[in-house]
């Protein structure tokens, strides 16, 4: 039953609500669990760009991330990249230019002079790059166990650079170099080139016992051309084998008269050669290399020296 409305329409008091299924159109207030009137809910305040502020501004942290990844790669490819630059590099592999046949009766002269490349002093640990290989100039080192470096036999696996033993050559030594891949990296080879070492003689100009700041220095050297090479001061003798004889001709010929710094104005009592001077340029020809070291008198096995 449904209960009556007065003229204007309007429920009279008591009476439910006019259709089934329907329901009455007053709101009724929202509540909180005590019972009071629950708050309306706020609106939100959305942050709207537009056009106030710049890309810059919008993605500064982003953009401060990134520049800091690409500068710490920076600095570590900069770290990475001198720590495994090599010491030192060659242009070229030195191969000597032939040269004419020498006059009859005149003496050969051993070996071939090779181009200068100077003698400036650099910093321990400053990279070079030679314009050729094995150097018989150069820059080089100029400081205590760095250049000049003690005369002795290196082994194959003792790291030796041409920045130091380029200072023995500038006051006269006579330096040995032997290719990894050579005999002289044998056992066998290290022995015949002990033998060599424990009987040079003294210097040819100033008489100086071997051992000292002329030598003779050994050491392996893997960026040129022939097995064996034996170098003064701007003159070089590739050799296919270790040819002592050929060597000690040679030391003896030029040994202490090319190097620019010379320890002795003239002969000491008793040494062999000529005053210190370079020799005039002249034809060179390459001794004919042997099949075989030359023999030496037995050496003591002892280490080298340090």
């Amino acid at each position: 039953m449904t209960g009556a409305t007065d003229s204007t329409g309007a429920t009279a008091p008591g009476s439910t609500a006019g259709a089934a299924g329907t329901s009455s159109t007053t709101p009724r207030a929202s509540s909180s669990p005590t019972g009071t009137a629950r708050a309306g809910r706020r609106e939100r305040q959305r942050v709207t760009y537009q056009g106030k502020t710049s890309f810059v501004e919008r993605h500064r942290g982003v953009l401060i991330g990134v520049i800091a990844f690409l500068g710490i790669a920076l600095i570590g490819s900069v770290i990475f990249l001198q720590a495994s630059a090599s010491a030192f590099a060659c242009s070229t592999e030195w191969v000597p230019t032939p040269t004419p046949t020498p006059p009859a009766g005149s003496s050969p002269q051993p070996g071939y002079v090779q181009d200068d490349m100077g003698r400036k002093h650099i910093a321990t640990g400053d990279p070079v790059k030679y314009t050729f290989c094995p150097p018989a100039s150069g820059s080089h080192y100029n400081a205590s166990n760095a250049g000049p470096i003690t005369p002795r036999l290196y082994g194959p696996t003792d790291a030796v650079i041409p920045q130091g033993w380029i200072h023995n050559l500038e006051h006269g030594a006579l330096v040995v170099l032997y290719r990894g891949d050579s005999p002289g990296a044998t056992t066998e080879g290290q022995a015949a080139l002990r033998a060599f070492y424990d009987t040079f003689p003294n210097s040819p100009v100033c008489g100086i016992q071997p051992g000292t700041i002329q030598g003779p220095l050994i050491a392996r050297f893997d960026q040129m051309k022939s097995p064996f090479a034996a170098l003064v001061w701007g003159r070089v003798l590739p050799l296919d084998t270790l040819d002592t004889a050929a060597i000690l001709d040679f030391y003896q010929d030029f040994g202490e008269k090319t190097n620019p710094e010379p320890l002795c104005a003239s002969p000491a009592p008793g040494a062999s050669g000529s005053p210190s001077s370079a020799p005039s340029a002249g034809p060179s020809t390459a001794p004919s290399p042997s099949t075989a070291p030359s023999a030496t008198p037995a050496a003591s096995a002892s280490p080298s020296p340090s």
